[in-house]
């Protein structure tokens, strides 16, 4: 049934196809084939039911890109009026002679009713349509398109811009992002195309006035040098067909410039354009009210016709009387509502909606809500972290879960709270109205302000006004505005946090929506090898330890080479960190070498000594004294270091680095511990020295 169905459908798409070639070629035979009067007829209705057609899908279309063919439809009916105009042409020349129905009966009744027979009048109507077409609406239309084309083209780089930001802030999806860049490009080409496709119309209207004046003289001259009519009777005549076939052709004509005017104007607004009209039309009662009193003072005048601007006065005022009674019914029933709900008090919140938890969420005191509302800022608390999240998605390889930014009154005004899923994780306090100035060594810097510490690092601080700005940059000072303060404790809060965000759900959006192409590859080893959670595990592993998980191919490599003989997390983590030994060395390199510091022997072989189990049941039991002296060794090893400006990588032995990592992310969480087997091939090594 499907396949039938698929199949008539295709029959159907290819007959439409088949019919719009074959109508154009119709079309190009009018310029070069005689046509019978009676299909002359035909194709002057057609081309008039299609003009009013258009006009009327142009008022009910919500978009303007709703009619994104519009161009083309253009295109194609003005080719089909001066296809009718040459065959019109050919039929008055040939056989004007013979009387009013020589060019067909939609053409003589024009020339007859519209002009009631007299030449002069249908001259004059057809040049007023003219101008109406060609000046004013034509003209103005064109201009819009113009600068609409212009202005969508420019606007394209921050609407781009804007999507991507509603993406990486979770606001929207991939879909919605992709239907959303779509539909802008689709706006930039239709304006574009309505653009040039303006020019038909000029066109169309600059040739109807040369084929008019060229019908006329030639008519005149066939008229009474060929057929021997008289000068009048041939003017006449040939005037009355000319101008009558003219006036069936300029008439569609204006209609369809009128549906693109309607088209380019319409702009931005979405919706019917009745029903924009009418809304915006009926916001303001008093301006009906004001309409009122001046029609009715014009119909008070002395030599203005009474009826007609008493009656439009009257129309007016009970307009007024009208909208102003459904607005203040509106506000009425508005004050209602918010009475009956103070009364009942609030709405009972669903139980299971107070169970979900926000993965990260910022508390802030009321004196700083400002920072998310002012538009004077040149970043916004908000927009800060919409770019934090872009950046930590660039680095980290996943997209952080939406950071929720609430007022929290029980925070005093200048306070802030970090929450970690619904577990508070920093605090801070800063002067709103103030920049910070950090201060490392804690001297005096000479200005004026408060000191405190900085609520990131723990770092002395002073916060001066806004005005000493300049000053501390010629000091060579670091200064901090508000939002930048919040937006950085709120960085290191997530990174060291931020395997605790990669979720069970996040995981498997990684490995089925972001990484398609990886996707045979997942079926391979996933559940067959490893479920889900145990690539999660993994996953979070390598963040804890701040290796970004961008290489899901690889990493996925890594885990189908070690789950052949191992399940155990821990070691499939460290096979992983191996094929990942590139990137681990190029982010920590510097000046394009890798500065390392290894354990002396005593040392490594006090790990391994202490080393117990087999397999996945391998575990560290050093002695507590043991554990206290390696410590204290390695605190005061790299106070020197860090005395020096360095802050090397502590190089093991691979089968002990899970365990040195572990004691060392509760001392000193920011060293970097890497095994000798995730020492990329081509890095150079700087050796700055041995702990012991």
């Amino acid at each position: 049934m499907n396949g039938l169905l698929n199949q008539i459908a295709h029959r159907l798409g290819a007959g439409r196809d088949m019919a719009l070639a074959l109508a154009v070629i119709a079309i190009i035979s009018l310029l070069v084939l005689p046509i019978p009067t009676w299909l002359l007829d035909i194709g002057l209705s057609l081309s008039i039911t299609v003009s009013v057609l258009i006009l009327l899908t142009a008022l009910f279309i919500e978009k303007p890109i709703d009619l994104a063919a519009f161009p083309t439809i253009l295109l194609i009916v003005t080719m089909l009026r001066l296809g009718l105009n040459i065959a019109s042409t050919r039929l008055i020349l040939s056989h004007g002679h013979e009387g009013p129905e020589a060019a067909g009966g939609v053409i003589a009744a024009f020339g007859e009713f519209l002009m009631g027979g007299e030449a002069i009048i249908g001259i004059t109507l057809f040049l007023i349509l003219l101008v109406i077409n060609f000046v004013v609406i034509t003209k103005g239309s064109g201009r819009i398109a113009e600068v609409s084309a212009r202005f969508s083209l420019d606007a394209m780089p921050g609407k781009q811009m804007a999507i991507d930001a509603d993406l990486s802030a979770g606001m929207i999806n991939e879909e919605q992002a992709k239907a959303r860049r779509s539909e802008i490009e689709a706006e930039s080409s239709f304006f574009g195309a309505m653009d040039g496709a303006s020019k038909f119309v000029k066109g169309d209207a600059v040739a109807g006035l040369l084929i008019t004046a060229v019908n006329i003289i030639v008519g005149l001259i066939l008229g009474v040098f060929v057929h021997d009519l008289p000068v009048g009777e041939a003017f006449q005549v040939y005037t009355l067909l000319t101008v009558g076939d003219g006036l069936v052709t300029q008439i569609p004509a204006l209609i369809v410039s009128i549906a693109s005017g309607l088209l380019v104007t319409k702009g931005g607004e979405a919706g019917k354009a009745s029903g924009a009209l009418v809304e915006q039309f009926t916001r303001h009662p008093m301006a009906y009210g004001l309409v009122s009193a001046l029609m009715i003072g014009f119909s008070l005048l002395p030599g203005l016709p009474f009826l007609p601007f008493a009656s439009l006065g009257a129309a007016a005022g009970f307009a007024a009387w009208q909208l102003s009674k459904n607005k203040q019914e509106r506000e009425a029933a508005r004050e209602e509502a918010v009475l009956a709900e103070s009364v009942e008090g609030p709405v009972e919140e669903n139980i299971s909606e107070t169970l979900a938890i926000d993965a990260i969420r910022l508390e802030i005191g009321y004196g700083l809500l400002p920072l998310l509302t002012d538009q004077s800022t040149e970043m916004r608390l908000d927009d800060q972290v919409r770019a934090l999240r872009r950046q930590m998605a660039q680095e980290y390889g996943f997209v952080l879960p939406t950071v929720r930014i609430i007022d929290n009154v029980t925070l005093g005004p200048d306070e802030y709270v970090v929450n970690i899923r619904e577990t508070e994780a920093g605090r801070g306090e800063i002067k709103l109205g103030k920049l910070l100035i950090i201060n490392p060594g804690g001297e005096n810097v000479g200005l004026p302000g408060e000191v405190t510490t900085e609520p990131v690092f723990k770092l002395p601080a002073l916060w001066i006004d806004k005005d000493l700005r300049d000053e501390a940059g010629f000091r060579g000072l670091t200064v901090v505005d508000n939002s930048t303060v919040i937006t950085t404790h709120l960085t290191e809060v997530v990174k060291e946090n931020i395997s605790d965000l990669l979720s069970y759900e996040e995981t498997q959006k990684l490995l089925t929506q972001v990484h398609k192409d990886s996707a045979k590859l997942v079926a391979d080893i996933i559940p067959a090898r490893i479920s889900i959670s145990g690539v999660q595990r993994i996953l979070q592993n390598l963040l804890n330890e701040g290796v970004s998980i961008r290489d899901i191919p690889g990493i996925l490599e890594g885990v189908a080479e070690a789950t052949v003989f191992t399940q155990n997390v821990t070691m499939i983590t460290e096979h992983v960190r191996t094929k990942l030994a590139r990137q681990i060395c190029a982010a920590q390199a510097q000046d394009g070498m890798l500065p390392v510091v290894t354990l002396s022997p005593y040392w490594d072989n006090a790990f391994v000594e202490s080393l117990v189990g087999q397999g996945e049941d391998r575990q560290l039991v050093m002695a507590p004294s043991s554990l206290q002296a390696f410590v204290t060794t390695v605190r005061e090893f790299y106070d020197r270091m860090a005395t020096d400006g360095q802050l090397p990588c502590m190089l093991t032995n691979p089968s002990i680095r899970p365990y040195v990592r572990s004691v060392m992310e509760r001392i000193r969480p920011a060293t970097v511990v890497l095994s000798q087997n995730e020492v990329h091939a081509r890095m150079r090594v700087r050796n700055l020295g041995v702990i012991g």
